[in-house]
């Protein structure tokens, strides 16, 4: 036993120091120190020794084990950084070339769309208000007269957090908060996502945007809200554009 020991020794430190490759190493610790491997087997046969020997042929075992050990390990050093430095040269970059000019990007179409509107808006004098998307029951209903058994309220239509908390349904709590807290005049517009329970079609979404505009001053007729809507439309889709209003 002591003389197998011995010579695997030798033969498994001849492989380690020559293996090739971090794969082949491995190969070489499975077939020496794996569950199957050869010292395993020699274990298993300690049994079978007189009992004497046993003392001196479990410490060699355990020596045998730890150099292997040791062995593999510096080996896989040696490996790991042959093939990290191989890497590198395979990766050479030639720092003297020209940069790559990175494409700009682009705002979402919606983005486009809403910046358009806000510039029309802002021209006319109003100003950008914006408000939270969860909102109060009272703030999205109540304050706007939406009676109780309205079916926007039903949770088939909107979507609630708690019984008095939900995503608004439109930006119109905006409205309120802003008549709250303003003494008039108003002139403002109230953009923003909103959420209703709205399956996904061709014209329908469970999110999306809505602008609403509020005017609250004296000597202000419905020819302003007219004059406004034309000067908006002519704006947003081109001076030619034919406005009708229909009661």
């Amino acid at each position: 036993m002591e003389e197998r020991l011995r010579a695997l020794e030798r033969e498994a430190e001849g492989a380690i120091r020559t293996a090739q490759s971090m794969a082949e190493l491995e190969e070489l610790r499975r077939r020496w120190l794996g569950k199957r491997g050869e010292l395993s087997l020699l274990r298993k046969q300690m049994p079978t020794l007189p009992p004497e020997q046993r003392p001196l042929i479990g410490r060699l075992l355990n020596e045998v084990q730890g150099r292997l050990e040791e062995w593999l390990a510096q080996r896989g050093e040696e490996l790991a950084a042959r093939e990290q430095e191989e890497a590198l040269r395979a990766e050479w970059l030639d720092v003297t070339l020209p940069g790559r000019i990175p494409l700009p990007g682009h705002a979402h179409p919606l983005t486009l769309v809403r910046d358009e509107i806000f510039e029309i808006f802002l021209g006319l004098g109003f100003e950008v208000v914006l408000g939270p998307e969860i909102e109060l029951e009272f703030y999205n209903f109540i304050a706007l007269n939406i009676p109780e058994d309205h079916p926007a309220r039903d949770e088939q239509d909107s979507f609630y957090l708690t019984d008095s908390i939900l995503l608004r349904t439109h930006t119109s709590p905006v409205q309120v908060r802003t008549m709250e807290s303003r003494q008039p005049p108003v002139r403002v517009i109230c953009p923003g996502r909103v959420y209703r329970r709205d399956e996904v079609d061709a014209t329908h979404s469970h999110t999306f945007h809505q602008v609403e505009g509020l005017l609250v001053d004296e000597e202000v007729s419905f020819g302003d809200l007219k004059g406004t809507l034309k000067t908006f439309a002519q704006k947003f889709f081109g001076p030619r554009t034919r406005v009708r209003f229909r009661p």
